[in-house]
């Protein structure tokens, strides 16, 4: 039984109905003075603690994927497991496996489209990190065999899996259904966590000594995906999304390279690199190293070359609205710049899936084959 499955979901919640009722039933019988009787009454509050902190832990990690197995939630999820090359793998990018889209027909990848689990290895950085690419139906129609495709990073959050991105964010779905109904154009997703070097959260920083992160994300994985797939190596080919720790890697790197990426949406977005024991020293006293980690700074000091941004908050339950509102302000033209702004809500799942249709629909807008 998977840790994100219905049934151990189930299990916990019928076991800490159990124990409660249980407690309740014998606490009469417990009351007494002797050790026997004080273990009991210990061991059965602490039981019906338990269950419930677990029912109430699996719930949310169903509802959020923070972990999307048992391995990953202890820490024993190091190894990314036996490559098998595939038709569509290059020296960069090995396809893993390939799972079709729950639609009629899907099991036909002109119908359905097809995500790859890859595994994507950085030239300059020499870092191997696990993901997904969304291939769309029309990449394996017959017509548009010769055609070139937009394509778009994805990143979630620290410390999310990039599973996230397909089970808890629908992407794939949601790209899927835009592009048929004619709101958005077909396009590729290559879809990762920000996490390289687990269990680090390396914030998309090249750290001295330490993981290239930036390296990989802002020049080995387009490289990767333009010799791997048809996409074009301009920047209105290519854009960048996220959301919270991968919203502020799409902002950054986007404003670091601007010859690559022609647009990047921030969903939730912060601003600025946390300092914080997930993180670690990440720029070992380079001052240059940490302005260039600042969001608002580099946006400030970008050369306007056409890029385009699009922020997201919310009027209550976001923190960074202040930030969001100076990012808008530090945008300088024919640099552009959107925004959803929300009346309500957090820093969930729920707020990004209330986004996400849009801001796909903005960046088909913003990128082109």
């Amino acid at each position: 039984m998977g840790l994100t499955s219905n049934t151990v979901l189930a299990l916990a919640i019928i076991a800490g109905v159990l124990l409660f009722a249980a407690t309740v039933w014998f606490w009469p019988k417990l009351s007494g003075r002797t050790w026997r009787a004080f273990a009991g009454r210990i061991g059965l509050l602490l039981a019906t603690q338990l269950a419930l902190f677990s029912a109430v832990g699996l719930a949310a990690n169903k509802s959020f994927l923070f972990y999307g197995s048992w391995a990953d939630l202890l820490g024993q999820e190091t190894s990314m497991g036996k490559v098998v090359d595939h038709s569509m793998s290059s020296k960069d990018i090995k396809v893993v496996d390939k799972q079709k889209l729950d639609v009629p027909g899907g099991a036909k990848p002109q119908v359905g489209g097809q995500i790859l689990k890859v595994a994507i290895t950085g030239q300059k950085s020499k870092i191997t990190s696990p993901g997904y690419v969304w291939l769309p139906p029309e990449y394996f129609q017959p017509q548009h065999k010769d055609q070139n495709f937009p394509a778009s990073i994805v990143l979630t959050g620290y410390p999310g899996t990039a599973e996230n991105l397909i089970k808890g964010l629908d992407y794939p779905m949601k790209a899927f259904s835009l592009s048929k109904s004619g709101k958005m154009k077909p396009m590729i997703l290559v879809m990762l966590r920000p996490t390289v070097a687990p269990p680090r959260d390396t914030e998309c920083v090249d750290i001295p000594g330490g993981p290239q992160t930036e390296t990989f994300f802002g020049e080995d994985l387009p490289q990767a995906i333009t010799d791997t797939f048809r996409v074009g190596k301009k920047p209105q080919n290519m854009g960048f999304i996220g959301n919270s720790t991968g919203g502020y890697c799409a902002l950054k790197i986007a404003a670091h390279y601007p010859q690559t990426f022609g647009a990047a949406a921030g969903l939730s977005a912060y601003y600025e690199a946390p300092d914080d024991p997930t993180t670690g020293d990440l720029f070992h006293g380079d001052e240059k190293l940490k302005k260039r980690a600042d969001v608002l700074h580099s946006v400030e000091h970008k050369k306007p070359t056409g890029t385009s941004f699009l922020v997201t908050s919310s009027e209550k339950g976001e923190p960074n609205l202040a930030d969001t509102k100076k990012f808008i302000k530090k945008v300088q033209g024919p640099d552009r710049v959107s925004s959803i702004i929300l009346d309500s809500g957090g820093h969930n799942f729920n707020t990004w899936r209330r986004e996400i249709p849009p801001m796909l629909m903005w960046m088909s807008g913003r990128i082109q084959a």
